[in-house]
């Protein structure tokens, strides 16, 4: 009954008073749950959770290897690769709730990378803490309290590789819905192991439940690496509307819906499950298909979808979106697919 009522003032409130930035965050499918107290949203560092179960793939395509280690043995067992090239780039995926390493979108990334010589990538699966068994509202609010513990523990997998010579200027942290979320941690707790931050962090579509009105430092942000960059792609619903990166990315329609998802006239509230999602995962099909495609997302700085879409910011400054990003622009920056074939 809680539900159909907040249903029923969030018809008002959109026929009142419009929609403004952050109000997604409020009233979308997921938020419906949350304001009915059927998750809960906690973000305590102090439980002690462990994460020994984690399990991290490295693959060198180069020369066809792949090789699995647990987060506490991954830092030595990659130092110990014969011929490992320390002056390689290092990437590390960390995926979304109920992701794991065999997940459609774990394929999409390592297919994207495999013809990058220059790139080692280290892929995370945190699926034994983050799975959806319990149910949704049940698994979503376990794997939140995870958040901070699995980023601590990629934190420290990193750090060790960092001790053995791995420059964090080689290192980028790429992560999908939950998986950007868990990167903030593992930024700042890098930070507080080494003094040190790595060089970029790309947060693909962060996580909006529990994250986007919690306070601040429980979210990806500037200053979680040397770069922060944020693409949204379903913004208020599933994935987050904060604006705090060094440069936020707003996709097609403001950054809430994608075109071909069946996204109804409301974003947000009324979308099924399915459309949500695929406008979610939209975020992994741009950026792998950037990475085969250097030039593809011009983007230009614009201070509001509505100006954008007028045309008003084609004389700003521009950059290009994606893996090819050049990490000098800052704010926030609108862009289309329309015209880009991102199975390609």
């Amino acid at each position: 009954m809680k539900t159909l009522v907040f249903s029923l003032f969030v018809c008002f409130a959109v026929q009142v008073h419009g929609w403004s930035r952050g109000d997604l965050e409020k009233y979308g499918p997921f938020q419906l749950a949350l304001h009915s107290n059927l998750i809960k949203c906690n973000h305590d560092r102090n439980l002690n959770l462990d994460v020994s179960g984690i399990d991290v793939y490295f693959y060198d395509f180069s020369k066809i290897d792949v090789e699995m280690f647990t987060i506490d043995e991954a830092a030595q067992g990659i130092l110990s690769i014969k011929h490992l090239d320390k002056k390689r780039k290092f990437i590390i995926y960390i995926g979304g709730f109920k992701s794991q390493i065999n997940k459609r979108s774990y394929e999409q990334v390592r297919s994207a990378f495999r013809e990058l010589s220059d790139t080692y990538l280290i892929m995370i699966d945190h699926s034994q803490y983050t799975h959806n068994r319990q149910g949704s509202r049940k698994s979503y609010a376990r794997s939140v309290k995870y958040v901070h513990y699995i980023g601590k523990a990629v934190a420290q997998m990193l750090a060790g590789l960092a001790k053995g010579g791995v420059s964090p200027k080689n290192m980028h942290g790429v992560g999908h819905s939950l998986g950007g979320q868990i990167l903030g941690q593992m930024g700042e707790e890098f930070t507080k192991l080494t003094g040190k931050k790595i060089a970029r962090i790309s947060a693909l579509d962060p996580a909006g439940p529990c994250f986007a009105n919690s306070f601040t430092n429980d979210q990806v942000r500037a200053g979680n690496a040397e770069y922060v960059e944020v693409y949204h792609c379903n913004a208020g619903a599933l994935g987050s509307s904060s604006v705090i990166a060094d440069i936020d990315f707003f996709i097609n329609k403001n950054g809430r819906s994608q075109p071909n998802c069946g996204t109804p006239l409301i974003p947000g509230v009324f979308d099924s499950s399915k459309a949500a999602s695929c406008s979610h995962r939209t975020c992994i099909d741009l950026w792998t298909a950037s990475i085969r495609h250097p030039d593809w997302f011009p983007a230009s700085k614009c201070n509001s979808y509505g100006n954008f879409k007028k045309g008003s910011c084609t004389m700003n400054d521009k950059t290009i979106a994606g893996y090819w990003n050049p990490g000098n622009a800052t704010g926030m920056y609108y862009f289309t697919t329309e015209g880009y074939d991102l199975s390609s």
